[in-house]
This record gives C-alpha cells, sequence and structure tokens, in this order.
C-alpha cells in the first residue's frame, strides 16, 4: 500500500474530522484523482519533440499519456485542427498517492528557488492546480539526456466542498504551501 494513503487513513482523515466535524465518515474529503498534463505546441513543428515528451511524462507518471489534439485552428500559432498539442494522465488510487509522494519529498525541493506554492490555486470547489516550470524537477529524468525543458500542469481533485477543507487536507499530506500572512 502507497505511504500517503496509510497516512490518510491514519492521520489526515481524523484530524479532518475533529477540525470540521462532520457528521459522516463518508463526508471527509478525499484526493479523487490527479491529472498531469503537458502543452506539446512545439510539437507540431518538431515531431521528435512530441516523443520525448511522451517519454518524459511516462517515466514522471508510472502511465502513458492520453495525446489531446487541437479543437480549432488558429493561424496565429500555426496550429491547425486536429493537431497533436498536448499530453494527459490521469492517476487514480495507489499510482495517485505514489506520485503525490514523489512530488511533495522529491520533485518539489528540487525546484530553483523554491518558496512555497501559491495558495491562490483553488478553483473555488476544492482542486488545486500548480505548474512545474520543468520535468527534471523529477529524479526519474536525467537533466544531462533533456533536450528541451517542459512544464507540466499539476490538478488535484478532491471531493472537498471548499477550499479550506481542500487545502488544510494537502497540508496534512505535506504540501509546502507559502504562508498567507503578510511579513
Amino acid at each position: 500500500m502507497a505511504r500517503l494513503k496509510d497516512v490518510y487513513k491514519s492521520k489526515v482523515a481524523s484530524e479532518l474530522q475533529q477540525k470540521f466535524a462532520y457528521g459522516s465518515p463518508m463526508a471527509i474529503p478525499k484526493l479523487e484523482k490527479i491529472v498531469v498534463s503537458m502543452g506539446v505546441g512545439k510539437a507540431v513543428a518538431d515531431k521528435k519533440f512530441m516523443d520525448n515528451a511522451i517519454k518524459d511524462i511516462t517515466v514522471i507518471t508510472g502511465q502513458k499519456p492520453l495525446i489531446c489534439q487541437a479543437k480549432k485552428s488558429v493561424s496565429n500559432f500555426k496550429v491547425r485542427e486536429g493537431d497533436k498539442t498536448g499530453l494527459k494522465v490521469t492517476l487514480r488510487k495507489e499510482r495517485m498517492f505514489e506520485f503525490l509522494d514523489r512530488l511533495i519529498n522529491l520533485a518539489i525541493p528540487r525546484v530553483k528557488d523554491f518558496r512555497g506554492l501559491n495558495p491562490k490555486g483553488f478553483d473555488g470547489r476544492g482542486n488545486y492546480s500548480m505548474g512545474l516550470d520543468e520535468q527534471s524537477a523529477f529524479p526519474e529524468i536525467d537533466p544531462a539526456r533533456i533536450e528541451t525543458q517542459q512544464g507540466m500542469n499539476i490538478t488535484f481533485v478532491t471531493t472537498a466542498n471548499t477550499d479550506d477543507e481542500a487545502h488544510e487536507m494537502l497540508m496534512l499530506f505535506g504540501m509546502p504551501f507559502k504562508s498567507t500572512k503578510q511579513e
């Protein structure tokens, strides 16, 4: 079993129950899924870029990505309808907790000039989105092998009803948010 799944069952759920006084154990927020996405608009000009991005996201998440296509043609970006412009992976259950563990304990501490995650990344419904500027923050990626740096977006989808509940749950998992008070 994934380490953070044990942490959720033993520590996080009980602390959330105490803080928010839920009427039922089923009302306690859970992490539903994590969606990792990567825009690869450069792949329109260079097909090798798409292959490298697919390899990187597969190594990082342990799952093959879904290739997303452009829905509309945009002449300013030289994108035609149907061009492959993005990759996404949806992680659930064990893989989700293992990815979250690696993200919190290995990848985020390796980010250059890191001062904490922005607490304004919540959407109002208890989901949190963040971005990484480069895939080399993950230890699975060999920085010497990278031809171009590629960023990625990571979205945490929860069953929480409010941002405060989701924020508290992610904090209990160990997400390093910036302090909200002004210094």
